[in-house]
């Protein structure tokens, strides 16, 4: 089976949410939370309500602040989505009560550079699935899809602003490395939420398009398409091609274009999202 044909199974979506809480988790309680630093999102809220009033456990805290979440994605995004988030959230509470090791880094800024390369892996790979783990992970979800506002970007301002209330409580240093932890988190995530879904998109403009285009269609295997140009100082219209590959073709590509017209022009863009046949599907929650 195709990794594309696997988005919307059950198994690939159970394994994806539980690889990821179990990395999120990992990092919070045997990393973050011994070093006296919060997270990102709600688990860093539940973090600091803990240090804040020293009752509960942080797992209780994140269930707490996920009931009104849950009831919000109910109404606004579907059930199977608010089903797999139910499970995340849940597997989460119970992974974050459950660890009791700590991972033994003595220096706070490989602590933070740890803490948020796990918590960053985890959220990137539950962000692949149609779920999440609740609390803060819907709220950014919804805003994407109704507004288009990055995941990680939303993220960090969040957690910008739960560290700002943080100044009083916690001690500067442990604020600032926090900082430093969300935001390598927020690199991180998505990093890994495009990751596989990076292709390159190239133009080529060639007096010989056609014996171009004809080399990718049938070497590379590769769609290309007709872009009708004229040149402004000749006038003289002429064929642009446009094509989409991975990162693996381009080499091809210039070996395929330069062998055939060493004046051909080509110019390459990245693109993360490209939706069709032969790459991703569109994903619905």
């Amino acid at each position: 089976m195709k990794l594309q044909n696997m988005t919307y199974t059950i198994p690939w979506n159970l394994f994806l949410i539980t690889l990821g809480s179990f990395l999120l988790a990992v990092g919070t309680k045997s990393i973050i939370i011994p070093h006296g630093m919060i997270t990102s999102g709600f688990t860093g809220l539940s973090i600091l309500l803990l240090y804040y009033t020293g009752v509960l456990t942080p797992g209780i805290w994140l269930l707490i602040l996920n009931i009104p979440i849950f009831i919000i994605g109910w109404k606004l995004i579907s059930r199977r989505f608010l089903y797999y988030s139910i499970y995340g959230a849940s597997l989460l509470i119970i992974l974050i009560d459950l660890i009791k090791f700590k991972i033994d880094i003595t220096d706070p800024w490989l602590a933070a550079l740890a803490g948020g390369i796990l918590s960053g892996a985890g959220l990137g790979i539950i962000f692949r699935s149609l779920g999440s783990t609740g609390g803060n992970n819907i709220i950014s979800i919804l805003l994407n899809q109704k507004y288009g506002i990055r995941i990680g970007t939303y993220n960090f301002i969040f957690s910008f602003v739960l560290f700002f209330f943080s100044f009083g409580t916690l001690d500067t240093d442990l604020i600032l490395y926090s900082m430093a932890t969300s935001y390598i988190s927020s690199l991180v995530m998505e990093y890994f939420m495009t990751l596989f879904n990076q292709q390159k998109m190239i133009i080529i403009i060639s007096e010989k398009s056609q014996a171009i285009a004809d080399e990718i269609l049938n070497r590379l295997n590769r769609g290309a398409t007709f872009l009708k140009g004229e040149g402004a100082y000749t006038g003289k219209s002429k064929n642009i091609i446009l094509t989409v590959v991975n990162t693996f073709q381009i080499k091809r590509i210039e070996e395929v274009v330069f062998g055939i017209d060493p004046k051909a022009f080509l110019i390459t863009e990245n693109t993360f999202n490209v939706l069709g046949k032969g790459f991703s599907k569109r994903k619905v929650y």
